[in-house]
């Protein structure tokens, strides 16, 4: 019996990890663009910029894992922004492969991705969540999306932001389905909730995984316009709202909305799961964490 036809997704390899890198090059270069823009608060500190470690996921055969960058700056703008990117290959373990379409067939798979989150050192600019990746086991797909997370979610200014937030995505899921923004905000808003708080963990964005209509190649050109509709819009929110003064009480609030951050992404997160489930680096998983946070 002759084996089964590989998915599509397969021609795609090289491609997607390339374009995962250059959007994370795009990226870097905005953030650290803004950063040498600051004249607002704190602008007495120099201009952040990216520090990059590059990793090798470890094999218990001796195989290429692949690997990725992990890239971090600490600034006056950004009090930590990471932005990473892998692409990595290996064997599910038991207990994780049913779990993962197409796994159970054959435990063998292929991932890469690139990795976004944003804490910002202004309490008025909202922290921001991005990530999009495509998996190969049996089976092929996409997934990721992005979220924004104001410190004051009722807030005018957190409203405004939202909507031009959202507004990106809904053109760039429009390119391609008119359903998609429906669908895929939707998913965003039951996702990043915090059950055991009864509480969203920001104003929300996009969220899709396992996705694929099948073509495979028309769900990258989807996968690309989301990130570019990222790329775009979230520099434009900082920019916005960098300048503005904040006071200590505006500190502390924005330190235990922090907690909140923390909490989702240690107890429901689903990337920081596969992650350290596939043997990836530790350190570049838990950077979506922020650098300081309080609880009351």
């Amino acid at each position: 019996m002759p084996a089964p036809a590989p998915p599509p997704h397969q021609a795609l390899q090289a491609d997607a990890s390339a374009w995962f890198a250059s959007l994370r090059d795009a990226l870097c270069a905005a953030f650290e663009t803004i950063e040498a823009e600051q004249d607002g608060p704190l602008a007495d500190r120099p201009p952040g910029r990216f520090a990059a470690t590059a990793w090798r996921r470890p094999t218990e055969d001796g195989s290429d894992g692949g690997g990725g960058e992990m890239r971090v700056l600490r600034g006056r703008v950004f009090e930590k922004v990471g932005v990473n990117v892998s692409t990595v290959a290996g064997t599910f373990s038991p207990e994780f492969r049913g779990q993962i379409p197409g796994a159970a067939e054959d435990p063998r798979f292929w991932a890469s991705g690139i990795s976004v989150v944003a804490h910002l050192q202004s309490p008025h600019v909202p922290a921001a969540h991005f990530n999009t990746r495509m998996l190969v086991t049996t089976q092929g797909w996409f997934g990721g999306g992005g979220d924004l997370t104001p410190m004051r979610p009722d807030s005018a200014a957190a409203l405004a932001d939202a909507a031009d937030f959202h507004a990106a995505f809904h053109t760039a899921c429009d390119r391609h389905d008119p359903a998609y923004y429906p669908r895929f905000k939707a998913w965003c808003d039951r996702y990043f909730f915090l059950p055991h708080r009864n509480e969203p963990r920001g104003a929300g964005g996009i969220f899709f995984d396992h996705h694929f209509s099948g073509d495979a190649a028309a769900d990258f050109a989807f996968t690309q316009d989301v990130g570019r509709a990222f790329r775009d819009v979230y520099p434009a929110i900082v920019r916005r709202r960098m300048r503005d003064p904040w006071t200590e009480a505006d500190r502390h609030h924005q330190l235990v909305r922090r907690g909140r951050y923390a909490e989702f992404n240690l107890l429901h997160d689903r990337g920081t799961l596969f992650g350290l489930k596939t043997g990836g680096n530790v350190e570049a998983i838990l950077m979506s964490l922020p650098p300081e946070a309080k609880w009351p």
